[in-house]
């Protein structure tokens, strides 16, 4: 998954922006400080802490080959040690382009200079202004309704898509049909399939926008819905055991999705605290007593 990018008044208040639009726990996630607020006068902070962060990646990074450089690339030379490379006929070997000559008409081709500061300077500044602008929330939704509408039409499957403004940075579409039942093929199994579904809207807005997106969300029939509450109640039932155990428990591997959801239901509990071990896809929960 790409990269986002948050900002906030601290540290800790830029990862919270970019773990909700990630919509995955810290565990789950890699984030990196880009910028940390200045200190100011009489202890106060100048401007805000910067920080960008993704999903941790499924599988370890492919290793660089041992020839570093790009030497593997490279056309081997078929001249003989100890001579110089022939020069092909008609070719114009080492001479510089700006001295060379235009064989048609006889002019002399010169090499164009880098723009001037003052060029440079506009079009940072027209970029920046464009970057500044970005789209609002409002509009960010009305990008996703309608490549949600267009890939429902082309699946041939009626139902309503509505826009619903959850804050100030979050927008969930939700996707409802009457009987909801041929909305499964969208949610998959376990929502794996709406988790792909979320992520694909996500790229398309983030491709309209000039600047950074808010967070979107995608809900099938209030599939999502139901299904943290379901796991909110099986976190707590779990949390029970192992206070009265005394013993930690692994759960089986979830999704980032899923396993958020568990994180989310025991972080203010006094007697239990939960990690995330393992690797994707085998990923896992663990809740141990406090």
């Amino acid at each position: 998954m790409d990269w986002v990018e948050t900002t906030g008044k601290s540290i800790d208040e830029a990862t919270d922006r970019a773990l909700a639009h990630l919509g995955v726990h810290r565990d789950d996630a890699e984030v990196e400080i880009i910028e940390e607020p200045k200190a100011g006068l009489f202890g106060r902070v100048r401007g805000e802490a910067r920080v960008r962060a993704r999903v941790r990646p499924s599988g370890p990074r492919p290793k660089r080959s041992r020839r570093s450089g790009g030497r593997e690339d490279r056309p081997r030379s078929t001249t003989p040690r100890g001579e110089k490379p022939r020069t092909p006929k008609g070719a114009e070997g080492d001479t510089p382009r700006k001295e060379r000559e235009n064989k048609n008409d006889g002019t002399k081709r010169t090499k164009q200079g880098p723009p001037s500061s003052g060029q440079r300077t506009e079009k940072i500044s027209t970029k920046e202004e464009v970057m500044a602008e970005g789209i609002s929330l409002a509009e960010q939704g009305s990008i996703a309704k309608e490549f949600l509408v267009g890939l429902l039409q082309s699946m041939n499957i009626k139902a309503d898509v509505t826009v619903k403004e959850l804050d100030d940075e979050t927008v969930e579409l939700l996707v409802n049909a009457d009987p909801p039942t041929e909305l499964g093929v969208l949610v998959g199994p376990r929502g794996t399939t709406l988790q792909a579904l979320q992520e694909v809207t996500r790229t398309v807005v983030q491709s309209k926008s000039p600047s950074r997106t808010d967070r979107i969300l995608v809900d099938v029939a209030q599939y999502r819905e139901r299904r943290v509450a379901a796991l909110g109640r099986f976190a707590q039932q779990v949390a029970q055991e192992v206070v009265e155990t005394g013993e930690e428990r692994a759960l089986e591997p979830m999704s980032a999705a899923d396993r958020k959801a568990i994180h989310d239901a025991l972080t203010d509990s006094d007697v239990v605290v939960t990690r995330s071990e393992g690797e994707e896809p085998r990923r896992f929960v663990v809740v141990a007593p406090a």
